[in-house]
């Protein structure tokens, strides 16, 4: 056998759930709540612990540690060797301040911002802390609105939403089709490297090069908790991209939320393996912001949670040991057969390991036992899976579950500083948040900002949450769909979505990515279900990865699909959740029609809109070929 793996057995039940396997003891924060109750049925729950003071800057942390520990590794990343290229915090520092001085001699604010256009990278971040330290707002913008889309709608939206002042990539070239169709001549371009053709570029070496401005530290100084740190772009549920305005409040009160939550962060400085965007606030804000603010360090994973990038994580995770490890939940589901395969690996990755976190969407039942089980064979213990909610409004960590609480749905309590005001809605109750990690609105959209907070400031996160006790609000909270999701039939009879769409994952499991449900004003449920690519391979090997119009017809993947449907349909309770008529998808969904996010999110309502045509198929009667009909 090869050295490099030791396979073991697992039990088919979970081995995590066993008294018998209790969880790895951590340091977690209490959380405690006072509630208070309307009479029209609204519930207000607060978090009783006091929330500590917090710094004016984020970069006052990026001080600290260039003085305590400067020698420290902040961040790395693989170089062209094979190796590590690190940067440390008093290198950081230096790099920021020069940056940061090529930015206020460029006169740039908030008006004019940096938008960063590459993944993440150390030339990213030193671009970022630049930016930061100055006061100027940056915005860093997902790659694929540049590399994937087709007619680059979204980019323009946001060039003119933003007009920056500077734009920055590691590697311009592969960004100049998207620079040439969407950005105004007058704006600066800078990069790493790469050439735009009939642009000039400024080269990052040359704003490192930048003496230090002598309003430097006047500037730095002048930042205050409402200065604005970032926009953050999200799309909603319909239409162009909104730029959520993130301040130096929200920011530093949200990292001593967390640190408060996630005590064991206090317990040694945290080092992570990390592939999560920047362009989202899960990577951009939690992340590295957890890793500056408790000192550590993060190791920029060049992998991804994909056929094809799951290599280089692997690779990336025999060489680091993390102390908290943060992914996705497709993420996990990759991760898992090479833990159970690999021995080395498996002994390495829980070898200081305090607990895991997901974010994103739910993760299932048969990933999180199996995490359990890789856990317990390796350390005689589980790990701790910490999950909760949040939003890019609310930077992100609004509500937390603990490691004893937590489970697939719940979402646990509101976090010190914060607080929850739950509304009825339909026979739901509609979450609303209020805390100084809130943003103040979209930048230049009123009239959008006006519509997402109520009359008494708390911010709509448009979810609805229900409680495991209602007669115990302590117990926490669950996850219970997405207010806008939901729909009537023709019948009267509300659809609750999300939680018929968990039940629908989990029982299609591993074949089903995604589901979008269909309905409305019709007289029964349908569903267009979007189809893995990694479990459909599990079904039949021979098909492409990247053919989904194949695997979408192929005879055993269509038997196997229609096997886990119809135990689906034995579960239902009602018309609300009885499914009877699916149609695999057999097309990728569209970045530019807006019916997935860069992020991988799929946005119900405009896959509904587009995919109209297929929609009525799963109505027609009788039903073409390609529906999957139960009835």
């Amino acid at each position: 056998m090869d050295a490099m793996t030791d396979p073991i057995t697992f039990a088919a039940t979970a081995a995590g759930r066993d008294a018998a396997h209790p969880l790895r003891d951590i340091s977690f924060g209490e959380i405690g709540i006072a509630t208070e109750r309307k009479p029209d049925g609204t519930i207000y729950v607060r978090s009783t612990t006091t929330l500590t003071d917090y710094p004016v800057r984020i970069t006052d942390r990026l001080h600290h540690f260039a003085e305590t520990a400067p020698d420290r590794v902040f961040m790395a990343e693989r170089n062209g060797e094979g190796g590590w290229r690190r940067i440390s915090y008093a290198e950081m520092l230096r790099a920021a301040q020069t940056i940061a001085s090529a930015l206020i001699a460029r006169g740039l604010s908030a008006e004019r911002p940096v938008m960063i256009l590459s993944g993440n990278s150390i030339d990213h971040a030193m671009v970022m802390f630049g930016a930061l330290y100055a006061g100027v707002a940056m915005c860093p913008v997902s790659p694929p609105y540049s590399l994937v889309s087709k007619d680059y709608g979204k980019l323009r939206h946001i060039v003119g939403l933003l007009t920056p002042g500077l734009i920055f990539a590691d590697d311009i070239t592969a960004f100049a089709p998207a620079i040439l169709a969407t950005v105004p001549e007058d704006v600066e371009l800078a990069a790493t490297r790469g050439e735009v053709k009939g642009r000039k570029v400024t080269s990052l070496a040359e704003l490192l090069a930048t003496p230090e401005h002598p309003e430097l530290a006047a500037k730095h100084e002048a930042i205050g908790h409402d200065t604005i740190a970032k926009f953050l772009l999200t799309s909603g549920s319909t239409g162009n991209p909104k730029a959520v305005i993130n301040t130096q409040r929200m920011i530093c009160a949200n990292q001593v939320m967390i640190r408060e939550a996630m005590a064991f962060l206090k317990d040694e400085p945290p080092v992570i393996v990390d592939w999560l965007p920047w362009n989202h606030t899960f990577g951009g804000n939690h992340n590295i912001g957890l890793t500056l603010f408790n000192g550590g360090s993060m190791y920029i994973d060049d992998g991804k949670p994909t056929p094809a990038g799951i290599a280089s994580t692997i690779r990336n995770l025999r060489e680091i040991a993390p102390t908290v490890y943060f992914n996705v939940p497709k993420g996990y589901e990759s991760l898992l057969p090479v833990l159970r395969e690999d021995q080395q690996l498996r002994k390495l990755f829980f070898s200081r390991l305090h607990a895991m976190f997901f974010s994103g969407a739910s993760l299932a039942a048969h990933v999180w036992n199996g995490l359990d089980e890789v856990a317990v064979a390796e350390t005689g213990a589980r790990v701790p899976m910490l999950t909760g909610l949040g939003a890019t409004e609310t930077a992100p960590f609004f509500m937390s579950v603990t490691p004893q609480t937590s489970r697939s749905g719940h979402v646990g309590l509101p976090v010190p500083g914060n607080e929850a005001k739950l509304v009825p809605n339909n026979g739901k109750l509609e979450v609303r948040a209020k805390g100084p990690n809130i943003t103040p609105g979209y930048w230049r959209a009123p009239e959008l900002t006006d519509k997402a907070f109520d009359e008494e400031g708390f911010y709509k996160l448009n979810d609805a949450l229900k409680p495991v006790d209602a007669n115990d609000l302590s117990r926490g909270f669950d996850f219970d769909g997405r207010i806008s999701e939901d729909f009537k039939l023709a019948s009267g009879t509300w659809v609750s979505v999300g939680p018929l769409r968990a039940k629908f994952i989990a029982a299609c499991a591993s074949l089903v990515r995604d589901v979008v449900i269909a309905g409305l004003d019709r007289d029964y449920v349908t569903a267009l279900a979007i189809l893995d690519p990694d479990g459909c391979k599990l079904i039949n090997a021979t098909l492409p990865l990247e053919d989904l119009a194949g695997m979408a017809a192929d005879h055993l993947i269509r038997e196997a699909f229609r096997e886990r449907f119809a135990t689906l349909l034995t579960q239902a309770t009602g018309s609300s959740n009885r499914v009877t008529r699916a149609v695999l998808l057999g097309e990728p969904l569209s970045i530019d029609k807006g019916e997935i996010t860069d992020k991988g999110s799929v946005n119900q309502r405009a896959v509904l809109e587009y995919r109209a045509s297929l929609i009525a198929d799963l109505y027609a009667d009788p039903p073409p070929a390609h529906v999957i009909a139960l009835e």
